[in-house]
């Protein structure tokens, strides 16, 4: 039998909250050997060891999407052992709040609240931008052969008052902003992993690897059983 024959699966659940680039995501991930499942079933999502949570676009819509059953879904999902990856907006709505459009209430997964940033500076942020690892995320596996590395962007808003326990890397557009976060088994990126050439790849598979081979330490790092 060979290793490949032996290897686990690798099964990503997508969560469809209606706002999403789901096709190009799931190919990334279906090339680097995951399954995938988008859905907006709760009892698909309950069951899920990997969740990931993509969007594009303003705050409060894909928030809406998510009350009811599907956060319940969520929550559940996480308190039986699941991982949860947030991306670009999906990232946003982890935090406690967010202000675009009129206040909304986030997941709180993560503390923060997303606000709009500096009109100082070109917005929408547009492109590609250089991620910077902070001391919390240097060892963090998620970051892993993605430090220093550029990654693409698309948002005008950005998380603040984001503890430093739990940002992993930053990227510069006028002030230094939250790129990466993550605290436990929640984990996200305000840049698109999918759009990001090797460096996203780099990052996906990492999450794979932790969401299927490892359990979250109180510190947000993760360590083999």
């Amino acid at each position: 039998m060979t290793a490949q024959e032996t290897a686990p699966e690798r099964r990503a659940v997508i969560l469809d909250a209606g706002v999403g680039n789901l096709g190009n995501l799931a190919r990334a991930l279906e090339h680097l050997g995951a399954t995938t499942e988008v859905t907006t079933d709760a009892a698909t999502v309950a069951a899920a060891r990997c969740l990931i949570l993509p969007g594009v676009g303003a705050f409060r819509p894909p928030r809406e999407a998510l009350r009811g059953a599907l956060e319940g879904a969520i929550r559940q999902a996480l308190d039986d052992g699941a991982w949860l990856l947030g991306i670009c907006v999906g990232f946003q709505v982890l935090f406690e709040a967010g202000e675009e459009f009129g206040n909304t209430d986030g997941l709180g997964l993560l503390p923060g609240v997303v606000r709009r940033m500096a009109d100082s500076v070109p917005l929408p942020h547009i492109g590609w931008n250089r991620l910077r690892a902070t001391p919390a995320g240097a060892r963090h596996p998620l970051l892993q052969g993605v430090d220093g590395a550029h990654v693409y962007f698309v948002h005008s808003y950005a998380a603040e008052e984001v503890p430093e326990t739990i940002l992993l890397a930053t990227a510069l557009h006028g002030r230094p902003f939250p790129a990466v976060a993550g605290r436990g088994r929640v984990l996200g990126t305000q840049f698109h992993p999918e759009k990001s050439g090797r460096a996203g790849l780099t990052l996906l598979a990492n999450y794979l690897e932790m969401a299927h081979g490892a359990e979250a330490t109180n510190d947000g790092t993760a360590a083999s059983d």
